[in-house]
């Protein structure tokens, strides 16, 4: 049977539920690897496939081009100012927000942005829009920061999201991960979201968990995968039991199915 806890998120709640995570989750192993591989090549792809949670959330349904704006680039720049406050504890969010930026515009004028990147995109935006993009950031990760500091464990914020390519699949999963705590020999994985949680968001979380373990060199599963949606005031949580991992796993090969199915539609 599969967990979801579903709480009201409240000050104290994200280090209850790191503090009561299972104490020994359960691993993936080569075989898991393999009969998900197999599931995958059976399902066949036009072009290379790229599911998440966001995917699975929808059911597969395509979702129009992906394209930056404020919006969709606050996480990144706000979860790389929070990381620099964490090696410079004296650097204030504010100034840590500006130095990404500026970072990434730098990348921009010596040559070493592609096309289609953040930087290529911020690069070729007006002050107005940069000014959004840097108050959206602040407050990113102002909010990230709020919830993590409730943790009393060892934290930090995860250097990048979780990627995984299926081997002769032609399919890469990614799993989105903002926070990382060391809870003992075990690892609890935070993600935040905007708005407030679908239906399927729990599908979502335990596709994220999934991704997590076939991620992780030696097949381990987080013990908990908790969803945060601070608009909201909602908290989500899966731990990771084989059967939540099962459960992921079906769904993003669902997924994989629903997109093949609708790709001859689209080309009509």
């Amino acid at each position: 049977m599969t967990t979801l806890l579903h709480r009201r998120l409240e000050p104290s709640l994200l280090m209850r539920l790191v503090g009561d995570a299972p104490e020994a989750p359960v691993c993936l192993t080569d075989d898991h690897r393999r009969s998900l591989g197999a599931r995958f090549r059976a399902v066949g792809a036009v072009g290379h496939r790229r599911l998440d949670a966001w995917a699975v959330e929808q059911a597969g349904r395509a979702t129009g081009a992906f394209h930056w704006s404020p919006t969709t680039a606050r996480r990144v720049l706000g979860n790389g100012a929070l990381r620099r406050t964490q090696h410079q504890p004296s650097l204030a969010i504010l100034d840590a927000v500006r130095d990404e930026v500026t970072d990434q515009l730098l990348r921009a004028t010596s040559g070493h942005a592609r096309p289609g990147s953040l930087a290529y995109w911020l690069a070729s935006s007006a002050n107005p829009v940069i000014g959004t993009v840097s108050a959206e950031a602040l407050n990113w990760a102002i909010q990230l920061d709020e919830s993590a500091r409730t943790i009393t464990l060892p934290w930090s914020v995860a250097p990048s999201d979780a990627y995984y390519d299926v081997a002769t699949a032609r399919t890469t999963l990614r799993a989105r991960r903002d926070v990382v705590v060391a809870a003992g020999d075990a690892r609890v994985i935070v993600r935040i979201r905007s708005g407030s949680p679908g239906k399927s968001a729990g599908p979502g979380l335990r596709a994220d968990l999934t991704i997590e373990a076939l991620a992780d060199p030696s097949g381990r599963a987080p013990a908990r995968l908790i969803g945060l949606w601070p608009d909201a005031g909602v908290c989500l949580a899966v731990d990771g039991t084989m059967d939540d991992l099962r459960a992921g796993a079906r769904d993003l090969v669902r997924t994989a199915v629903a997109q093949r199915r609708a790709q001859p539609a689209r080309a009509a």
